[in-house]
């Protein structure tokens, strides 16, 4: 069998994966996502990889009818859970993405789709008897997460009756694994919350919704049951979840050693909405009326194709929070760890220094470069005032390159702006021990004055204090383009005053070039992004590029 996984990098992904290759009757395997893995590890290893960005506005559906050519399934998992302030990219992604795929299909002739849906496309309920897949499934009204799944699952509807053509929804639980602690992290909790209270007993009392009730199943278990229903070519919907379900005493026995204290709902909500509108939490107040709303599901027909979980509920939710604590994950962008820069640590880039340099403290200036003066023919106070001047540019430019590299890390161009960001980066530090080197003066002043206009200055891009306008990514890469060009002429003024430093001229002329380099890199980003900036479409959707953010990843179903 030939399968085509579209959102393969991600949660979900990443496990569906592991469980094709361990199936005898999947031979091929494609995987799609908007950013493949380049780093190619297990379980990455043995996939074809393709490009492709639902969300953009040419050429999706052509690009997926050629990927699923051949075929004898395909597995559609992309979903978009951040930006949950941007509601028309994430219906973009989410609903309209699945229609593309759908059109694909049948365009091509596949014979089987199957789909992750989830428990979240069932209508609310106030008890806890056990729902198959016959229950009502309107979705929770409050939770935008839900309510896409519902409309996903209206889109699925329109195509079942196309003939010879077979549907699959998996309607899992909450889907755990130790290699998406950093990805949860990043979706889920956000950067202020800390981590490390997730230690048993680090709380001494966790307060709870009254009435909270999860079903939780691992990512193996997942995995394996997305690779039974294409093996069996089973259609219809299946929910699947670990036979146990975990209540408020449950979750405070593995956080706080079983104490807890449970909170009305309409009590905890204001708390957690208030603390999403002001960015202290990633996720909204929907979450927690869908995780108070939903039904128990019942997993018998899952279980009837012979599936049964390798892992309880407890075991995915203790394997997590040790992912989350750890902030592990793989070498897929999707599921990368907070602590790895794309393109690798700065560090590793570096060379290493030798014990002179060392010594000296000068990390970033090549060998021979301690023997650098300024001669008589050279004004030193100009001079040094021309490189604290381009200091301070380098230190404003630091801060928004290292905010573009994230906020386009999931896109095709996320490599290349990571390696300038790590490239600007070192040559601001080379910059900096040039100055102290040829014992000029360095104006910090100016440098702290520059970090602090770069941050404040980014309110009158949008002209927004919280979220960001369409216009903002285009406006940061023709300053970061300018800023380029500037770096680029200071190089060059150093690369023709060498022999006046005692510096050799090639280190200047190879910098030149890398600035030379980062600007066609930053020229190919702008012609990206202008077509869409200023294209309204229905809804006011806009392009794909133009509402980057590092959480628009495949697979986060």
């Amino acid at each position: 069998m030939r399968v085509v996984v579209v959102g393969a990098s991600g949660n979900v992904g990443t496990a569906v994966l592991r469980a094709l290759a361990a199936t005898d009757e999947v031979t091929t395997v494609v995987g799609i996502a908007r950013r493949p893995p380049e780093d190619r590890s297990p379980p990455y290893d043995s996939v074809t990889w393709l490009s492709v960005d639902l969300a953009a506005r040419r050429g999706v559906e052509d690009a997926l009818t050629e990927a699923f050519a051949g075929a004898d399934a395909v597995i559609h998992l992309v979903w978009a859970i951040q930006p949950n302030t941007d509601r028309d990219y994430m219906r973009r992604v989410n609903v309209s993405g699945t229609e593309r795929v759908a059109r694909a299909v049948v365009r091509s002739g596949v014979p089987h789709l199957v789909v992750a849906s989830s428990w979240a496309v069932y209508s609310p309920v106030d008890d806890d008897v056990p729902r198959d897949e016959n229950a009502a499934r309107a979705g929770i009204p409050s939770s935008h997460y839900s309510v896409d799944k519902a409309a996903q699952e209206r889109v699925l509807d329109e195509f079942e009756a196309t003939p010879g053509l077979t549907i699959t929804r998996m309607r899992t639980a909450l889907v755990f694994q130790g290699e998406a602690g950093a990805q949860i992290v990043r979706y889920f909790l956000g950067p202020w919350v800390p981590t490390s209270l997730l230690r048993t007993g680090a709380v001494p009392v966790l307060p709870l919704p009254k009435g909270l009730r999860l079903q939780i199943v691992h990512g193996d278990d997942v995995g394996r049951a997305y690779a039974a229903v294409v093996a069996h070519r089973a259609g219809g919907a299946f929910n699947v979840a670990a036979a146990d379900t975990l209540w408020p005493r449950d979750l405070a026995g593995i956080l706080a050693r079983g104490h807890h204290v449970e909170l009305p709902p309409e009590v905890v909500r204001p708390f957690l909405h208030y603390a999403w509108r002001a960015r202290l939490v990633a996720s909204d107040a929907g979450w927690l009326d869908m995780a108070m709303g939903v039904p128990v599901m019942d997993t018998a027909r899952i279980r009837d194709l012979g599936w049964t979980e390798q892992n309880s509920a407890e075991d995915a939710l203790r394997e997590v929070v040790a992912g989350i604590r750890e902030h592990r994950g793989t070498t897929s962008p999707s599921l990368r760890p907070d602590d790895t820069r794309f393109g690798g640590p700065i560090e590793s880039l570096t060379p290493a220094p030798t014990d002179r340099d060392t010594d000296r403290g000068y990390r970033m200036l090549p060998p021979g470069a301690l023997a650098a003066r300024v001669s008589e023919h050279v004004d030193a106070d100009l001079l040094g005032l021309y490189l604290s001047d381009h200091l301070t540019g380098a230190t404003a430019g630091t801060e928004r390159i290292r905010r573009m590299a994230h906020a386009f890390a999931d896109t095709p161009l996320g490599r290349d702006l990571a390696t300038i960001r790590d490239q600007i980066t070192r040559e601001r530090e080379l910059l900096r021990e040039l100055i102290a080197l040829l014992g000029l003066r360095r104006r910090p002043h100016r440098q702290a004055g520059a970090w602090v206009a770069e941050h404040v200055g980014r309110l009158k891009l949008n002209e927004r204090l919280v979220g960001s306008s369409p216009m903002t990514p285009l406006l940061e890469v023709e300053l970061m383009r300018s800023a380029v060009s500037g770096k680029e002429g200071v190089w060059q003024t150093l690369e023709s005053l060498a022999a006046e430093l005692r510096l050799p001229p090639t280190v200047f002329a190879d910098l030149a070039e890398d600035a030379r380099r980062q600007r066609a890199t930053l020229d190919r980003l702008h012609r990206d992004l202008l077509p869409d900036v200023f294209a309204a479409g229905p809804g006011g959707d806009r392009g794909s590029l133009a509402h980057s953010s590092p959480e628009r990843g495949p697979g986060a179903t």
